[in-house]
């Protein structure tokens, strides 16, 4: 099991993607969530430039962000700054779109951005849509070396749902989840086996966030609910989205917070400006607790939807994930707790 962090993007990311280089972190993934944080590509090519060994990833690209030429180029440039050390992480798009009051990128137009992007990436003529006109383009002039597509940049989709998860299989892509869980693995290999990648190793990234409990430590104190708190807090915001503008939950709703969640949504509803709840429910998300959602974060919703225990339950936890055939863990670090990396980086030292 390798670890990794994910973490909002921030032009001085670097900071802690090189302490997370140094405590053996094979990975920073960058939000792409362009109300909320700055421009990941921004992100990335600072800590591209203050690290040597860190990979680094979109985590994850939304597709309707940019036009998949754009994103090649910036792929491209990156990869310039660190060779072979480049992920493509791309979804439907949650808070980055949510956060402007619309639901995710149609598949199917997801798979055509990532057709367009990858193609361009390894050098070949593509033919693209672009403003509602079909053209063949290609990245010109690679060999002056202003940008590198001589190493692979590979690609991850982020997939939750059964539909999401055929596309990573198809596409033999890696695979990132927020939840680790037995079913959703065992449905992904035998789609992988469908498609033809079975013998093909899978890296699986389980996205997740949460805290490490000093003894005897509450799931609920101040310290936890700033490291943990906006991870479990995601859950009230897809409630709302839910029972406000019917979009998806994505996942089940655990029983010993439906009420919690229930209550959430009332709140929701009194969201100003009327007809847009989504920019004050979406204010904070995955970042801080905000003073009115406080109440809602309980100790049973960090402890339902978090990676949160002492070091010997996050041990056994983080190592059945493993067992179950996932690779990799990215765990949040949130803006003002960056010192929560030491923790993780005792956690990882028992994996090594």
């Amino acid at each position: 099991m390798q670890f990794a962090i994910a973490i909002p993007s921030d032009a001085d990311s670097w900071r802690i993607v090189r302490r997370a280089e140094e405590l053996g972190f094979a990975r920073a993934w960058f939000y792409d969530t362009q109300m909320l944080s700055a421009d990941p590509f921004v992100a990335m090519a600072a800590a591209a430039v203050k690290t040597t060994r860190i990979r680094l990833g979109t985590g994850v690209l939304i597709p309707s962000n940019r036009i998949a030429p754009v994103a090649a180029n910036a792929f491209a440039s990156l990869n310039k700054l660190a060779p072979g050390r480049i992920d493509f992480g791309i979804g439907s798009g949650f808070t980055g779109r949510r956060a402007m009051g619309l639901g995710a990128v149609k598949l199917a137009d997801m798979e055509e951005y990532i057709r367009v992007a990858t193609a361009l990436l390894r050098g070949e003529t593509v033919e693209a849509e672009i403003e509602q006109n079909k053209r063949l383009i290609r990245l010109l002039n690679p060999e002056l070396g202003l940008i590198n597509i001589r190493d692979p940049i590979p690609l991850y989709v982020a997939a939750s749902g059964p539909r999401a998860r055929g596309l990573a299989a198809k596409l033999g892509a890696g695979w990132i989840v927020t939840a680790g869980d037995a079913a959703a693995m065992a449905d992904m290999q035998e789609r992988r086996r469908a498609a033809g990648y079975g013998a093909k190793p899978l890296d699986a990234v389980v996205m997740t966030g949460g805290a490490v409990l000093e003894e005897g430590e509450p799931t609920d104190s101040p310290r936890v609910v700033a490291q943990a708190g906006p991870r479990a807090a995601m859950l009230l915001h897809r409630a709302a989205d839910a029972a406000l503008a019917g979009l998806p939950m994505m996942a089940p709703m655990p029983p010993a917070v439906v009420e919690t969640a229930a209550e959430y949504v009332e709140l929701a509803r009194k969201f100003t400006p009327q007809g847009a709840y989504y920019l004050e429910n979406h204010r904070g998300h995955l970042m801080f607790v905000k003073p009115e959602e406080r109440p809602f974060v309980t100790a049973e919703l960090i402890r339902s939807t978090t990676f949160t225990g002492t070091e010997n339950e996050l041990k056994r936890r983080i190592a059945e994930l493993g067992d179950v055939g996932y690779s990799e863990i990215a765990l949040q670090i949130l803006p003002g707790q960056e010192h929560a990396i030491e923790d993780w980086g005792r956690i990882r030292r028992a994996f090594v």
